[in-house]
């Protein structure tokens, strides 16, 4: 095994005269080629990891390599927290993804809307780091181009029993810190939007939408041009701890998709970081489980929460101007009308949990997408209420995304989780948990607190 010196990473990233994620060379794959034969794509059942499925008394034949910081997981976050670290702080940073490129679970699969920063308890992670995030990422979209559009949110009541719901936004949403709201009587609102129908409603003339492909790609092309190399097909399967440092476990994804579930998984590399952030999204507090020495009272309990989204068909002209959103429902925001870029109407998400999958399915992001058109029979009732006009046979399937949420069914929404070693006592490693909406939204934000928590080391 080769041994990296220092500024390896740097060397490799300028070799590439344009970054270019889909391309980029693996530091992570070329490491494995030079000690590992080729795995077998054979399917096979995949069941979970447990602790035993290690054996660490011959984890001394594993090669090792010594790296600045490791962020796992390219989603928009950890494309985010990657760029701070390596444009801001001057840190040579290695992302692993399991995927074949950047963005391809939640990231990929929401709204694409900016929030404002209304609906979040005053002072949570949530609250703070949307309101500072929005800030951020505007200006970001201004600066480098990214196709954005301040269109504006309407929240509204559709029946005289919800107006004290939507009273209660307004003032949670001026405590937060978010300019411009206005409570807008039924007619006027339906004088901006013919289509609506609605007794009051709260205008939130910040929210907007965004290229979420567009913005992960300039981040990434960013990241990568101050440092970052981006290793794809790579997964973290677990880790262990050595003093008071965390050491990584990493294999090729496709080792895990043929592995036979019964054969002890062992790593094929591992990693010896000064910095991780643990940004895996669906899959953080079951990776955060394999990590031996970390106290497992400390990760919360993953709960997933399915979204579809129908786009409206037979539409030649934009039916609405501004996104609608009805009251928030348990588990989200209800569901609302979304526009995107091309002026498609798009409505949802809904919410449907499902039960936990196991870990090297959610390792690899193995998660049913699949959206049923018969699941439309639940969108009309509920869109009629502010869209009364619309017509039967009018929804297509669109698309699906699963929310990583840390708080359950008919639970109190939890706040964004970022931990760090004043919680879990572990020096340079910071978890990311439960980034839910508006995760999209904060991702900058929450890449200025995990740098701030991490440059000192």
């Amino acid at each position: 095994m080769v041994k990296f010196k220092e500024n390896t990473m740097k060397s490799i990233t300028r070799i590439l005269t344009k970054p270019n994620p889909l391309i980029a060379n693996s530091l992570l794959q070329n490491l494995f080629s030079r000690s590992h034969p080729k795995h077998s794509s054979s399917s096979t059942s995949i069941r979970s990891i447990s602790s035993s499925a290690y054996n660490y008394t011959q984890l001394e034949s594993v090669p090792k390599e010594s790296v600045d910081c490791v962020v796992i997981g390219a989603g928009v976050v950890g494309i985010a927290v990657a760029r701070e670290l390596s444009l801001k702080h001057g840190r040579e940073v290695l992302v692993v993804e399991s995927g074949p490129t950047f963005g391809t679970g939640t990231s990929s699969r929401n709204s694409e809307v900016i929030h404002a920063g209304i609906y979040y308890p005053f002072n949570s992670l949530k609250a703070l780091f949307c309101v500072r995030g929005r800030k951020l990422l505007y200006r970001y979209c201004k600066e480098h181009e990214i196709p954005h559009e301040q269109v504006g949110k309407l929240i509204v009541a559709t029946r005289s029993s919800e107006i004290p719901k939507l009273d209660a936004l307004l003032n949670r949403g001026i405590e937060n810190g978010v300019d411009g709201l206005r409570l807008m009587e039924g007619y006027e609102a339906m004088k901006l939007e013919p289509e609506l129908h609605c007794v009051k409603a709260l205008l939130s003339p910040a929210s907007g939408i965004i290229d979420t492909h567009s913005l992960m790609l300039s981040l990434v092309g960013e990241a990568e041009s101050h440092g970052t190399t981006f290793s794809y097909n790579a997964s973290v399967i677990g880790g262990h701890r050595e003093g008071n440092k965390i050491q990584l476990h990493i294999s090729e994804s496709s080792a895990l998709k043929s592995w036979d579930a019964s054969s002890p998984l062992h790593p094929e590399l591992i990693l010896n970081p000064k910095l991780v952030v643990n940004s895996a999204g669906l899959s953080a507090p079951s990776l955060a489980r394999q990590f031996c020495g970390l106290d497992s009272g400390v990760i919360p309990t993953p709960y997933y929460a399915r979204g579809c989204y129908f786009t409206l068909s037979n539409v030649k002209t934009p039916l609405f101007h501004h996104l609608i959103y009805p009251m928030p429902e348990d588990g989200g925001l209800g569901v609302h009308v979304t526009l995107d870029l091309n002026g498609q109407v798009k409505f949802g998400p809904d919410v449907d949990w499902i039960d936990c999958i196991d870990d090297i399915s959610s390792f690899l992001n193995l998660f049913d997408y699949s959206v049923c058109k018969d699941r439309s029979k639940r969108f009309y009732p509920e869109i009629r209420k502010y869209y009364p006009n619309l017509k039967d046979g009018s929804l297509e399937p669109g698309y699906s995304g699963i929310r990583p949420k840390v708080s359950g069914p008919k639970q109190v929404p939890a706040d964004f989780f970022v931990q760090g070693e004043d919680i879990h006592g572990i020096t340079g490693l910071v978890n990311l948990f439960g980034i839910e909406s508006p995760g999209l939204t904060a991702s900058m934000a929450i890449a200025e607190d995990v740098a701030a928590k991490l440059i000192t080391n």
